[in-house]
């Protein structure tokens, strides 16, 4: 039998750290959150650990206790820098590591994000990728003031309204990906003469009208930036049920899922698995990472004891979407090789305060792994494409003009 392939890793940044009160840690420096060296120290640590790829978390609200809507707390981090932004200041600053931030596909243009993850693409020289989300929260839609957003409440979830909201909100999510899609590849890689000679910078006939016309969004292309290095940059999305289990398995080339236990996780997979193949995209390698909250420390209690004091500082005990992770790295890395066998392509860990959970990531976790040959010793490729094992696409406007099949 074959050695199962190595682990994906990648962490999810947020803030100080995925624990309300971790901006409170001695070590947490709440005064550089909004600065570039907050976010270039906590990359290029990520880095140093040779995981595949960051996320940057981000919004169209002011961060909120409530899902659904804003709050009025003044005792936990509230504001954001633009995560695009921070992921193109800091590309400079790294050579491997991918940079993925999130963007809120609900209330953007998608010819607004296909340039700035391009533009992100070519400063990373081949390391952009993006995280697609919806929001359905009313204050971020009177923000823009083009729709409206019904009232929503967890007990709402179970409704046919409901139902309905969701459904829109993720089919507008997947045209979005597929007008961005287009516009990557609205440009040829050979479009660009640059002859001072001749004076020909540009050959016409290889930028190329979209011409996409859906419910959401009727765009005519073409981009206004050069196809990016990776052709296409890596798309990423949450996912917490079928709704969103069915654009993963559409538009997205990593999913990020957040199994309770094994069988959860294997369920979750053989669901996407399914919905790839409805998709048509079987033979595409679609990753599929399992989301954690981690707090590490060597020693068990004293990981159990720092959250708990976290969650004192708080008022109430943390709560989260995913499974939240208490322990020691050698115990994580005994969770994550039995969820891999659940069939889990990588993980996505939530660091739960920062820079504490992140270097027990890098420089305990990593090493774990790496003794037990589950994790890359060294970057063995230049781009985020590459270090995933995805190809580079062809453009699919390239070949209809070859007269062969467009590439999806």
């Amino acid at each position: 039998m074959s050695a199962p392939s190595p682990l994906h890793l990648a962490v999810a940044l947020d803030d100080a750290g995925w624990h309300p009160a971790a901006w409170r840690e001695p070590d947490a420096r709440p005064r550089d959150l909004f600065t570039a060296a907050h976010w270039a120290g906590l990359v290029t640590e990520a880095e140093a650990g040779l995981l595949d790829l960051v996320t940057f978390e981000d919004g169209l609200g002011p961060q909120s206790a409530d899902s659904f809507d804003a709050d009025e707390r003044t005792d936990q981090v509230r504001g954001r820098l633009d995560a695009v932004l921070v992921a193109a200041r800091v590309a400079p600053l790294t050579r491997h590591i991918g940079l993925v931030p999130t963007v809120v596909a609900t209330h953007t243009e998608p010819f607004h994000l296909s340039k700035a993850v391009a533009t992100l693409d070519h400063v990373s020289n081949g390391r952009a990728g993006l995280r697609v989300r919806v929001t359905a929260r009313r204050d971020e839609a009177a923000h823009f003031g083009r729709r409206t957003v019904p009232p929503l409440r967890p007990e709402d979830l179970g409704t046919p309204a409901a139902a309905e909201l969701v459904a829109d909100l993720f089919e507008e999510a997947a045209d979005h990906v597929e007008v961005v899609r287009r516009l990557w590849d609205s440009w040829e890689d050979d479009a660009e003469i640059r002859d001072a000679a001749t004076g020909r910078f540009i050959d016409r006939d290889k930028l190329h009208y979209i011409d996409f016309h859906g419910r959401h969004f009727s765009v005519r292309g073409p981009s206004i930036t050069p196809r990016p290095p990776q052709g296409q940059p890596v798309v990423s999305a949450l996912a917490h049920a079928e709704t969103p289990y069915r654009l993963v398995a559409r538009s997205a080339d990593i999913g990020y899922v957040t199994p309770r236990d094994t069988d959860h996780a294997r369920a979750i997979v053989a669901q996407i698995r399914a919905a790839q193949a409805a998709a048509g995209r079987a033979g595409e390698t679609l990753h599929v990472f399992g989301d954690l909250v981690v707090f590490l420390d060597t020693d068990a209690a004293a990981a159990r004891d720092r959250r708990a004091r976290l969650d004192d500082l708080a008022g109430e005990p943390f709560t989260s979407d995913a499974e939240i992770f208490t322990g020691t790295p050698a115990e994580l890395a005994d969770l994550l090789l039995e969820r891999r066998r659940a069939g889990l392509t990588g993980f996505r860990l939530r660091p739960g305060a920062l820079p504490h959970d992140l270097t027990r990531i890098t420089r305990h976790l990593v090493p774990e792994l790496q003794r037990r040959r589950a994790f890359r010793t060294a970057y063995e490729a230049d781009t985020l494409r590459g270090l995933l094992g995805l190809a580079r696409p062809a453009n699919r406007y390239a070949a209809v003009r070859a007269g062969e099949d467009p590439a999806p």
